[in-house]
């Protein structure tokens, strides 16, 4: 039995559906309740959409399902782009004629420090036993097309918001993702950090957590799914009531200093830094987990001396780890990264004041990996923000 599903919104179409959810439908159609699992193993457990090839239901049900699990084949594949790295990204294309994006990320076992390798306080084997591991895959997916916050970094919110995705679509990315994973890996970590604010489109994040980790479907432990958020305050709390504390949360935090994140994360007026470390300390946490917080590099701005001892600062007390991460380029903004001896001095110094840090390994920038540099890159621009003031 799933142990904690959150009060959710409604299912608005059949990928959606929780077992208990597809029971009820089928039950109103005349077919045995029990079918509602199967229903939803073929779909999640196994990755198959064509009601046709779901083998051992009765032919009358599969011809039923047709017009009712069709309509959620609508997210596609639309181009694959493979990098020298190994890193994957699906361009997608979704029924309305947007495009979305999803990363398949290989951990080899030197990168195992890297936040794609989720924490894994278990200690559990990889699949394949000791004499055959599989390759572990992280997937990065998208929760909106475009995104609303207006982070200045971020390829992303350039464009500005669109739409929100349904709790459909997200799953779909991981459904499509588990099918293009390479042979001899599997789909270990999903991370909630591309396209869009994953908090800002709750209801349909909160609908994909409880699909993606229901034990009858892809199983994903909790603790290998982590959400990203640039910091809406509610919503973190909200995450946290609804799951325990049991997802791994990731902070934006880009600077240590309100002024500074202010410029490039206008979030941060609405919930400065005091709301939002809170907010941190707020999160229920299980024993020996972390948040992680996303630290952004950018040359000029907020890789100084000042600015690493600033943040071991304000994080002291927390139970976090940083990701630093060398800024991506983003077209048509001057923003650079440091030298990596300035990457290596700003670690150096977090290290030494007790912050648990890594440097985030760039994957895929032969093929525009970073979240909307490939599905936004036809799109007008709409959100105008003023560059932050470099040194």
């Amino acid at each position: 039995m799933y142990k904690r599903i959150p009060d959710l919104a409604p299912p608005q179409t059949a990928l959606e559906r929780l077992p208990e959810e597809w029971s009820a439908q089928l039950e109103a159609w005349g077919e045995p309740k029990y079918r509602g699992i199967q229903v939803f193993r073929w779909l999640h457990q196994r990755g198959v959409i064509d009601p046709a090839l779901m083998t051992d239901l009765p032919k009358s049900l599969r011809e039923k399902l047709v017009t009712d699990v069709v309509i959620d084949s609508a997210i596609k594949v639309a181009s694959i782009h493979e990098s020298a790295d190994g890193t994957k990204k699906l361009l997608l294309a979704t029924h309305d004629g947007r495009t979305s994006e999803a990363v398949l990320i290989p951990m080899a076992a030197s990168q195992a420090g890297d936040l794609y390798a989720a924490e894994d306080p278990s200690g559990e084997e990889s699949e394949g036993g000791p004499t055959a591991p599989l390759m572990p895959v992280t997937q990065c997916i998208s929760t909106q097309i475009g995104c609303a916050m207006g982070c200045v970094f971020c390829a992303s919110g350039l464009a500005g918001l669109k739409r929100h995705m349904s709790a459909g679509e997200i799953v779909g990315q991981v459904i499509l993702g588990r099918a293009h994973t390479a042979p001899g890996s599997h789909l270990r970590n999903v991370v909630f950090m591309g396209m869009g604010e994953p908090l800002h489109n709750y209801n349909a994040l909160a609908r994909s957590l409880a699909l993606l980790t229901h034990p009858d479907g892809l199983a994903l432990s909790k603790r290998r799914v982590t959400v990203s958020t640039s910091g809406l305050v509610p919503e973190i709390d909200r995450l946290g009531n609804d799951f325990g504390g049991e997802v791994q949360l990731a902070v934006s935090l880009h600077s240590p200093f309100d002024e500074k994140r202010s410029e490039i994360m206008p979030i941060n007026r609405k919930y400065p830094l005091a709301m939002l470390l809170d907010a941190m300390h707020r999160y229920p946490l299980p024993k020996r987990r972390r948040i992680t917080i996303e630290y952004t590099l950018i040359q000029g701005f907020n890789a100084s001396r000042a600015d690493a001892i600033k943040l071991s600062e304000v994080l002291k007390g927390l139970p976090v780890k940083v990701n630093l991460i060398p800024l991506n380029r983003v077209e048509g903004t001057p923003l650079s990264p440091p030298s990596w001896d300035d990457v290596d001095t700003f670690q150096s110094l977090l290290r030494d004041r007790g912050i648990a840090n890594f440097v985030r390994r760039r994957k895929g920038d032969d093929i525009a990996a970073a979240c909307g540099q490939l599905a936004l890159r036809n799109e007008p621009r709409k959100i105008r923000v003023a560059l932050p003031t470099l040194t």
